[in-house]
């Protein structure tokens, strides 16, 4: 078994947090010894007796600035890092990158070190260059590309995202595809002995309409805007779009587009409780992803392995996912136009909904279990370290 320190985040609430804590949790239910380094100004006022104590498996790094996009270190932050992983003395470490200056500095830190590097590198993107957010995400693929090439492996979770960092310069046997993977025995379709209390609770709460679902932040990349735009001109009758997710353009969605609670839209806001999470999608007859740039959505393979039928656009990899029948693809340009053609086909056909959805679970147990990802990983780490497989 290896001792692995992973750097990432726990806050706040994102895909790289969840891709961390599922990560971080599946490899210690493995066997692995996990120390978690993340940013997080402590309450004490002593750091030394809060962050580097002996045997602390949990080390917080100061900053100056935390959100979903970036972070900003305090000064003494890579110091920190510096003797934490002096003290802890891993067998790798394993960044879950942060969008923060320390990235570009973990390789020579790590090299000094003589511990073996890997990255998890998530920013969204859309390959085409098709918009304005798709061409800022563009510019942090060229901004990282000279510091991932230095890493020993980068993970990547998509093919088209491995071609876009090779074109930068990242050498390809520097690059490894493991995409992001779910827990099916979690996510998993409602059936007549799996009618959870939670499910009952969200049920009576949204009604009996048939429920189309959003499930992510409220932000301009994620293009929630066009979402809204085409259930208005559709209004379709018996159906209700739930969005659930808060973000910095939840108020002015809310307000400005005409549409209320009343009129067909549902705003649920944030939901961090899991048993919840599950059962509105279990609630759902239909998925919507309208993103403008993505990774590989998470919210996107929850929906997928509880047998919802999903729509999704074409950004990052989640096009990838979907090929093939698993669900409907939309170009990332003129949301709102295809929308309007296809919500009345999905509001008439429930059976396409439900054959969508069944072969969305399908594509989610064939490639896109959470089981699969580790495996590969520890094939990974045990390539780095010289022992393959990883395992007692």
């Amino acid at each position: 078994m290896a001792h692995i320190a992973w750097l990432g985040k726990k806050t706040p609430f994102c895909g790289n947090v969840t891709y961390g804590l599922n990560t971080i949790e599946a490899l210690r239910q493995r066997g692995h010894q996990t120390s978690f380094i993340h940013f997080d100004n402590p309450k004490s006022p002593d750091r030394r007796n809060t962050s580097l104590v002996a045997n602390d498996p949990d080390v917080s790094l100061p900053y100056l600035v935390k959100s979903q996009v970036y972070t900003i270190p305090s000064p003494g932050a890579q110091r920190e890092l510096r003797e934490s992983l002096e003290r802890l003395q891993p067998d790798l470490v394993h960044a879950s990158l942060t969008l923060s200056p320390l990235d570009f500095r973990l390789p020579e830190l790590c090299q000094q070190l003589g511990v073996p590097l890997v990255a998890t590198f998530h920013p969204p993107f859309d390959a085409g260059i098709r918009n304005l957010t798709a061409g800022t995400q563009q510019l942090t693929y060229q901004l990282y590309a000279p510091a991932l090439a230095r890493y020993d492996r980068v993970i990547v979770f998509s093919e088209l995202q491995a071609e876009v960092l090779a074109r930068l310069g990242v050498r390809e046997h520097r690059l490894s595809v493991i995409p992001n993977g779910v827990d099916p025995e979690l996510w998993t379709p409602a059936g007549p002995q799996r009618t959870s209390p939670m499910r009952r609770v969200v049920r009576e709460k949204l009604g009996r309409d048939r429920v189309f679902l959003y499930m992510g932040r409220i932000a301009t990349e994620k293009n929630v805007e066009a979402l809204l735009q085409a259930w208005r001109l559709v209004d379709p009758k018996g159906c209700k779009l739930v969005v659930v997710g808060d973000g910095p353009l939840r108020a002015t969605l809310e307000t400005n587009t005409g549409i209320t609670n009343a009129s067909g839209v549902f705003w649920w806001g944030y939901e961090s409780d899991l048993d919840t999470k599950v059962a509105l999608l279990q609630c759902a007859e239909v998925f919507l992803l309208p993103s403008l740039v993505e990774g590989l959505s998470l919210a996107l393979l929850e929906a997928m392995a509880t047998g919802t039928a999903c729509v999704a656009t074409d950004a990052g990899a989640d096009g990838e996912v979907l090929d093939g029948g698993a669900g409907i693809i939309l170009s990332t340009q003129g949301v709102t136009t295809q929308l309007r053609t296809l919500l009345p086909v999905l509001r008439d056909q429930p059976v396409l909904t439900s054959e969508l959805g069944r072969r969305a679970r399908e594509r989610v147990l064939e490639r896109y279990t959470l089981t699969r990802n580790i495996d590969a990983l520890e094939d990974l780490y045990g390539e780095l370290l010289g022992a393959t497989p990883l395992v007692a």
